[in-house]
């Protein structure tokens, strides 16, 4: 790699995004998840069933594209999505006793994306908190509701 020395300090945090998101992304498909599947499921283990637009808004991704992202996690049995009784062109999405199961496989797997580098997590999860909560314009942790944290997945 290039000396990293003289790197900005956003080139070096979107680098280390795309490395993280493509080792985790290696282990999840073991068992046949992806990140943004994973990301999915935690919002709905947090919030209970919610419309996919809902669900769409929160995990902040286009709506299209978590119905990719749905489509592929109903496929494996993760998730089921019915119409709304009370608006028959929305889709309300439940996670699955399965899904379940394969979330709790993947928080374990998480583990091991960061154990080969020598890092203090615990700080890193707090800065990284920051960056987030400032760049979406988000409260301070002092000043937040308990709903906060479930609007921000944490895979």
């Amino acid at each position: 790699m290039p000396d990293m020395e003289r790197w900005p300090t956003t080139r070096l945090l979107s680098t280390a995004a795309r490395l993280v998101e493509i080792s985790w992304n290696e282990k999840l498909k073991s068992i046949g998840l992806t990140h943004a599947g994973v990301i999915a499921m935690q919002v709905l283990a947090a919030k209970g069933a919610i419309t996919q637009a809902a669900l769409a808004e929160v995990a902040r991704v286009k709506a299209q594209t978590m119905g990719t992202t749905l489509a592929r996690l109903e496929l494996h049995g993760h998730v089921t999505r019915q119409r709304s009784d009370s608006d028959r062109r929305s889709h309300v999405v439940t996670l699955t006793d399965a899904g379940i199961a394969a979330l709790a496989e993947a928080v374990k797997l998480e583990q091991d994306v960061l154990s080969p580098v020598a890092v203090d997590t615990a700080r890193l999860r707090e800065e990284l908190r920051i960056v987030v909560r400032g760049l979406a314009g988000l409260p301070a942790p002092e000043e937040e509701s308990r709903d906060i944290d479930t609007d921000l997945p944490q895979a």
